[in-house]
């Protein structure tokens, strides 16, 4: 399977979303996204954007039918969205929100492929590391970045607060 990694461009907001719906039902959370398309683009594409991602493409036809019921002559089968944090002991931090990889897709190695390329990016960018967030039952998540030598830090909870 031939699959590109490229930057995320504007007009493949939709499919971003649709694939941040698809890990939130993964998750067993698919009533929390509640993002617009309109914010989630602007947020990304707009005058002062906020997150940069990648995609992972997939040229040739689909394994499905688009939603829209027509077969495609390339298709986004993951993504890795990120942005840039700021800690006061590291320095600049890329944070990875979210490394989604469409469950046909998956076991192809495409989400080491955008792992590794945002890897990469960091390091252009000159950033101090790189940081996210892992479900404690999401095992096949953790043995991934467990071939990374990534550090687990248990002894943070997680605190957010919404209005």
């Amino acid at each position: 399977m031939s699959i590109i990694i490229r930057r995320a461009k504007k007009e493949d907001c939709p499919r971003l979303l649709e694939l941040v719906k698809e890990l939130a039902e993964y998750e067993k959370a698919p009533d929390e996204v509640t993002v617009s398309l309109e914010h989630f683009t602007d947020s990304g594409f707009g005058a002062h954007p906020v997150w940069w991602a990648f995609v992972a493409e997939s040229p040739g036809p689909t394994l499905s039918p688009s939603p829209e019921g027509r077969e495609t002559s390339s298709h986004i089968v993951g993504c890795a969205l990120y942005y840039i944090r700021f800690s006061t002991w590291k320095g600049q931090r890329m944070y990875l929100e979210d490394i989604i990889v469409s469950k046909d897709y998956r076991g192809k190695g495409i989400g080491k492929m955008l792992f590794e390329r945002l890897m990469e990016e960091a390091k252009e960018k000159k950033l101090k590391g790189m940081v996210w967030q892992v479900l404690e039952w999401n095992e096949p998540a953790i043995h991934f970045y467990e071939k990374y030598n990534a550090s687990f830090d248990n002894g943070w909870v997680n605190v957010t607060m919404d209005w």
